[in-house]
């Protein structure tokens, strides 16, 4: 970060490296590769990486982080939020990003925020983007998804804002933890779509004088 008190506060952006490995054969091939899941998440946050690196925007730290293990129970992120919180890491936010790789149907704002309630991210997230970027989806609260991802690690730590961005709606991908989980299956017109849209927002948590994105009570 570039200014002297702000940079201080840091901003995690994350996702997974790893799948499940081996699944179910189909066409003589077992291996999962999980493009949605989420290597499509390690890719938004390498073009945010890249930008960041570029520009030199944010008054706030940055920590670009990639996890293995959240397969087999969030087991990388996990260990780098304790080792974090042992270091006394002032938190401010961390976004998770995971399954973006495809639209979302018939839903009037572009992702969904897992945790909606627990914190003003999401609007704050629309505030700064100037338009209705991320929204509630009930099938994610429904499936407890806020707990399933590599945010809830930082969040059981630190007790900050630490959600989840996503557009897998339980309708728009049929290959969730499968073998046909492939990159040519991706949207990627929708994903450069997406980062754009939250790039300003991410750069505005970046800069804000006060830490403006709060849980709620």
């Amino acid at each position: 970060g570039s200014d002297a008190n702000l940079k201080n506060e840091l901003i995690i952006l994350g996702a997974h490296y790893d799948h499940i490995g081996f699944g179910k054969q189909i066409r003589n091939d077992s291996i999962a590769n999980g493009a949605n899941d989420d290597a499509t998440g390690v890719s938004a946050v390498l073009a945010l990486a890249r930008y960041f690196a570029d520009k030199k925007t944010n008054k706030r730290s940055i920590i670009f982080g990639f996890f293995s293990g959240e397969e087999m129970g969030l087991l990388g992120s996990k260990k780098l939020a304790e080792h974090l919180k042992g270091n006394k890491l002032n938190l401010y936010t961390m976004l998770e990003f995971e399954m973006i790789g495809v639209p979302m149907v018939d839903k009037d704002y572009d992702a969904y925020i897992t945790g909606f309630d627990l914190s003003n991210m999401a609007t704050k997230i629309n505030e700064y983007a100037d338009e209705n970027v991320v929204g509630l989806l009930p099938k994610a609260q429904e499936f407890k998804l806020f707990y399933r991802s590599d945010n809830y690690a930082f969040f059981k730590v630190f007790n900050e804002p630490s959600q989840t961005v996503s557009t897998f709606d339980f309708t728009n991908f049929d290959y969730y933890h499968h073998v046909g989980d492939e990159a040519d299956k991706m949207d990627y017109v929708h994903m450069a779509n997406l980062v754009n849209k939250l790039l300003p927002a991410i750069e505005m948590m970046s800069i804000t004088p006060t830490k403006e994105i709060k849980m709620n009570e």
